[in-house]
């Protein structure tokens, strides 16, 4: 009995800004050595120290507008007036390739995600509490009062939606937040379902 190649696992973090999502996934890709992000397409303009295809793939406008006709994407979103799309073909590739994805997306891709029925394990990284969000946020010294209140007011829309995911992992210490994930990954490895034809193939082992 010849065993099927092992197919990859689609792993999806989401979590409001100051949660410390990002920084966890890049944790990951260091611990898991095959494991590898999925770059997405976006419409945002490349900043100082942005790659292209390690950060992300830059398009224009226009150019993103021609992807989502064409079917490109297994989901996209506008977020702050800038899109961002994960490319349906890149996901593919990955899985029949026996290669494991890890996507930061928000919970508006994951919504398209579920609705198609994309297999993947979601992971919602929680705040331990919006004063020590808000407390992040402003700490980043990136937006005025109005703005910091616009986040924290869609930070909480997006917690409100944390029951679309199958994990939920708090923020409260980098460190031990970074083991939950991991624990996470590990984990999905030994599900039951994803070693059915190792079972097999042992109970008819002469």
């Amino acid at each position: 009995m010849s065993m099927k190649k092992k197919e990859g696992i689609l792993f999806v973090v989401s979590g409001a800004s100051g949660t410390g999502k990002s920084t966890l996934c890049r944790a990951m890709l260091k611990t898991f050595p095959c494991l590898r992000f999925s770059v997405s397409h976006t419409t945002r303009p490349r900043r100082p120290g942005d790659r292209e295809g390690r950060d992300y793939y830059f398009v224009s406008p226009a150019e993103f507008q021609k992807m989502i006709d064409r079917g490109d994407f297994v989901e996209w979103a506008e977020i702050y007036e800038n899109r961002y799309g994960t490319s349906k073909r890149m996901l593919d590739k990955a899985r029949l390739g026996g290669r494991d994805l890890i996507l930061d997306i928000d919970v508006q891709g994951v919504r398209q995600l579920r609705d198609q029925k994309i297999p993947g394990v979601f992971v919602f990284i929680l705040p331990p509490s919006l004063k020590e969000l808000k407390r992040r946020l402003k700490n980043r010294k990136t937006e005025g009062s109005e703005a910091l209140a616009e986040r924290l007011k869609k930070a909480q829309a997006e917690i409100s939606r944390a029951r679309m995911y199958d994990y939920w992992v708090t923020n409260d210490d980098l460190k031990k937040a970074g083991e939950r994930l991991k624990a996470v990954l590990l984990a999905e490895h030994c599900r039951r379902e994803r070693l059915t034809e190792l079972i097999e193939k042992l109970l008819i082992e002469k």
